[in-house]
């Protein structure tokens, strides 16, 4: 068992501090986003599902535009193009299908 507060914080792209917590087939991250910070457009094989708890994340995926608030979620299937914009400081848990091994 772990606790959230003894994970130690990865800056993974400028402004994006992730905790994150791997399971065989599943990586759940935890972000802290500072505002202004930007993720280009990307995708992967990995399915992943987006739920704000704070803030608000400006996304594109798929070629549409999302304004993300607190409780919103998003699922973004596997290969979609997606980018994101904090807004504001937000926190944010991702979950992510196959494990995310290049955040281990």
């Amino acid at each position: 068992m772990e606790y959230l507060k003894d994970i130690p914080a990865k800056e993974i792209r400028p402004g994006f501090f992730g905790k994150m917590v791997h399971g065989e087939s599943s990586t759940l991250a935890y972000w802290e986003i500072t505002k202004g910070s930007r993720l280009p457009e990307h995708s992967h094989l990995h399915e992943q599902i987006t739920l704000i708890l704070e803030g608000e994340m400006e996304m594109v995926i798929g070629g549409e535009k999302y304004l993300l608030t607190a409780g919103a979620t998003h699922a973004i299937p596997s290969y979609t193009p997606h980018s994101a914009y904090a807004v504001t400081d937000c926190k944010v848990i991702d979950s992510f299908a196959p494990a995310r091994d290049d955040y281990r």
